[in-house]
């Protein structure tokens, strides 16, 4: 053997053990390698939550109000400033259920441009209802063509924190939702439960995790 083979032999021996070595030191540190280089993509950005103003009224001479409108953002629901068409200082249990409508549909809304670049969107689902109420129920019940408890727990929250404090409740900072009622058939679920109004109030623990949403309602006092 030659000198220049002994010395490329020695050159592939050093280099195995190096390689060797470093995969043993991965292994202690808690970290697999791998066989190939892995792409992981751009880090992952952080939602702004920052929520830009509210636009214009949609069409002239409509009579809006500027509202807060929550929407899902950074794992809970944050104000967004919208205009809504329904009338200022309006009372009374048809301005309950057309402001709610109104509400509802804002809720319902694809986010707009600034808004999904801050990180915003929305849960509620596009096929739910604000309902007439039913003749037994107190004047502050707003009825949903879905039961609450079974709404996604982030547009529950949403549904809830628009509603309060607006004369979609008659400024109470409370929300009554039901359901349908038994008479609709909507849904599977116990007969005496459905439809049943439960009181609904946007805290800060809400707000912060619309997972508790479920639970979070209480009998009408």
């Amino acid at each position: 053997m030659t000198a220049a083979h002994r010395a490329a032999r020695t050159t592939r021996t050093v280099r195995t053990a190096a390689a060797v070595l470093a995969v043993l030191a991965l292994g202690g540190c808690g970290i697999r390698s791998t066989p190939v280089p892995v792409d992981a993509g751009a880090a992952p950005s952080r939602a702004s939550c920052a929520a830009p103003g509210a636009g214009e009224a949609r069409q002239p001479g409509d009579e809006v109000i500027r509202v807060d409108v929550f929407l899902v953002c950074g794992g809970g629901v944050e104000p967004v400033e919208r205009t809504v068409p329904v009338k200022a200082g309006e009372r009374g249990p048809d301005a309950r259920l057309r402001t709610a409508r109104a509400l509802l549909d804002e809720l319902q809304e694809s986010p707009s441009r600034a808004e999904d670049e801050a990180g915003f969107g929305t849960a509620v689902p596009h096929t739910l209802e604000v309902l007439a109420p039913a003749e037994e129920d107190s004047r502050e019940t707003l009825r949903l063509s879905q039961e609450p408890g079974r709404l996604p727990p982030f547009a529950l929250a949403q549904i809830v924190c628009t509603f309060a404090g607006t004369a979609a409740t008659g400024q109470e900072p409370t929300v009554v939702l039901g359901g349908p009622g038994p008479e609709s058939g909507a849904g599977p679920g116990p007969d005496e439960n459905r439809g049943m109004p439960s009181a609904h109030s946007c805290t800060d623990a809400l707000r912060s995790g619309p997972e508790t949403a479920e639970t979070a309602g209480a009998p009408p006092s």
